[in-house]
């Protein structure tokens, strides 16, 4: 029976299938994200910081999806009901705002809006 001889590493001439590798800091990603997404800068704004924890305030940390209060400083995110993905308008809209818990907002919500293609 004859020898196997190594075969041809085939892999390496493939495109890579995320946008991102999975070895990135965070920030790394962050910049990333800002960069190709200028919008993204809004959310670091005095507006958007005000207007984020006003929506939450008015909710009382509450989570519109799974009804949890959530007290702890970090745990609640003011969310785009509708993904305005770079309209202004629909960023700053007050009434497309609602207050998420951390994990509805980072996995729940996150899902329904990949399956919608948003």
């Amino acid at each position: 029976m004859g020898r196997l001889k190594q075969l041809p590493n085939r892999l390496t001439s493939l495109p890579p299938r995320i946008a991102s590798p999975s070895h990135q800091s965070e920030a790394d990603r962050n910049r990333y994200r800002r960069a190709t997404q200028p919008w993204r800068k809004w959310y670091s704004t005095k507006a958007w910081q005000s207007l984020s924890w006003k929506v939450r305030l008015e909710a009382h940390f509450t989570c519109a999806q799974c009804g949890r209060v959530e007290g702890r400083k970090g745990q609640t995110v003011a969310d785009h009901k509708i993904p305005h993905k770079g309209d202004e308008a629909l960023f700053w809209d007050e009434n497309n705002l609602q207050c998420l818990c951390k994990l509805c907002h980072d996995k729940v919500k996150q899902a329904e809006e990949r399956a919608a293609g948003w």
